[in-house]
């Protein structure tokens, strides 16, 4: 989706000179992966599918802050297998995100696509950058109720939470992985057909910390993105 119309569609008051100047990185970050290798050894595989995540709690509704899972998430069960075509999109995401952190200095940072899981459909998170954060969101109104992340990706409307404290005041969703973010911006990621294909999230530990340049950031990875999900 090009720029003008993914801001018509969402509402985001975003300059579209901030959006095509981050996508113009982006284009270069994707350059650079289609002249890159495929990793060919195991660990190299591993670096691009598993991550550490939290500890659940008991139930599963909340991450446990500064409690590890013994055993990291592995991306290969939900995308199917470690095959080329994920492995290049997995390159190419990762590649997005280093850029826009290096970039527009956030402090966490991912991208997330809807899939059909065991327990239903559920947003995987493929890449991030920040601290360890939760694998999997059920897509569920339930949860929705308490996470940001799934309330965006049924909505397909963006939302900016300016002041993390004041919004939980005020009775609003919020899913905690770590107690220092004070800011956050998700937005959702449309496919070909406009459905709600993912989510790109971001979060800082200042208050207002989306401004413009941050937000273009941001609209240029949900525009870039969906075209490098995994099948």
């Amino acid at each position: 989706m090009d720029p003008g119309s993914y801001l018509s569609r969402t509402g985001l008051v975003v300059p579209e000179r901030a959006v095509r100047e981050a996508q113009t990185k982006l284009w270069e970050v994707l350059e650079e992966a289609r002249k890159a290798s495929i990793p060919a050894t195991p660990h190299a595989l591993s670096r691009l599918y598993t991550y550490k995540v939290p500890k659940l709690s008991d139930d599963g509704a909340c991450s446990l802050v500064d409690e590890l899972a013994p055993t990291p998430y592995d991306l290969t069960d939900a995308l199917g297998s470690r095959g080329m075509r994920a492995t290049l999109s997995l390159m190419v995401l990762n590649g997005f995100l280093d850029a826009a952190q290096q970039h527009a200095g956030l402090d966490w940072l991912g991208i997330y696509q809807a899939r059909a899981r065991g327990s239903g459909r559920a947003l995987v998170k493929l890449a991030s950058r920040g601290v360890p954060s939760r694998a999997e969101f059920p897509l569920t109104e339930a949860f929705a109720a308490k996470s940001t992340n799934v309330a965006v990706a049924l909505s397909g409307t963006p939302r900016l939470i300016a002041d993390v404290k004041a919004h939980v005041s005020a009775g609003g969703a919020w899913y905690e992985c770590d107690p220092k973010v004070q800011s956050e911006a998700c937005l959702p990621l449309f496919g070909r057909d406009g459905s709600v294909v993912g989510i790109v999230d971001a979060e800082h530990s200042t208050v207002n910390a989306f401004d413009e340049a941050r937000l273009g950031w941001l609209v240029a990875l949900a525009c870039e993105a969906p075209q490098h999900l995994p099948g």
